[in-house]
């Protein structure tokens, strides 16, 4: 009896080690799994999530824009070119290059690889001597809906005034749009009849250059496109407006 529970027992002390050593092999092993994990994670938020924005970005030349491009050393070919349509302009002694959406800086070092061909560590100054106004735009249930420039502080309330105001259709809710990425839009939810009443005036934030102010309409503007405004049973139409 002695023999057998003795042998009972250290059956049971084998299973106890043996479950230890498992558990010990899991956690030395669950970090190498977890690291192994982590870059799957964070490439699934890189994919899923914006790239972050420069504080203070540069401006990026679009059709239509001016330069003026100047060689200190060779005056000679200094010159003004127009981008095209397309996103070229045409140089001197090299013929045409892509700078759509690039910087001056950007076109400074561009330059510098097309002439490099033509002349030896050429020096090449570009100022930008027309180019397009910032604008905003204003769409939905406002009397003159469209864009407009933006050529001071102006706040979304401000906004939706240049853009004619509120039609009695509209919603005081408005949804500011703003663009983060060629793929990606912020899109914020402003309340501007708080900022009217004077409670919130964090809401009333001030535009970038290239935003859109939606005002939507409200519950008795989408009635009224199946329904009579005056249905003539003694209900109040205001009385479903919210706003």
């Amino acid at each position: 009896m002695l023999d057998r529970r003795g042998f009972l027992v250290q059956r049971k002390l084998m299973v106890a080690c043996i479950v230890m050593i498992s558990c010990v092999a899991a956690r030395a092993q669950s970090p190498q799994s977890q690291a192994a994990a982590t870059p799957t994670a964070t490439q699934s938020s890189v994919t899923q999530t914006p790239a972050l924005q420069e504080r203070h970005p540069r401006y990026r030349v679009m059709p239509s824009d001016v330069l003026a491009i100047s060689f200190p050393l060779s005056p000679e070919i200094n010159q003004t070119a127009t981008v095209s349509p397309d996103g070229f302009i045409t140089l001197a002694n090299v013929g045409s290059v892509f700078v759509q959406g690039e910087t001056t800086p950007e076109i400074v070092e561009t330059l510098k690889k097309a002439y490099s061909t033509t002349l030896h560590n050429p020096i090449i100054g570009v100022d930008l001597t027309n180019f397009q106004a910032s604008q905003f735009t204003v769409l939905g249930e406002v009397g003159k809906p469209g864009q407009y420039p933006l050529r001071f502080d102006t706040t979304v309330s401000e906004g939706i005034a240049i853009g004619g105001g509120f039609l009695p259709s509209a919603k005081s809710t408005v949804f500011l749009l703003h663009r983060v990425s060629p793929d990606w839009v912020e899109a914020k939810k402003l309340n501007i009849k708080a900022v009217v009443h004077g409670k919130n005036a964090a809401e009333d934030v001030h535009l970038q250059p290239g935003d859109m102010i939606f005002v939507p309409d409200t519950l008795i503007s989408k009635f009224r496109r199946y329904l009579p405004y005056n249905t003539g049973i003694g209900v109040n139409p205001q009385a479903l407006v919210t706003r």
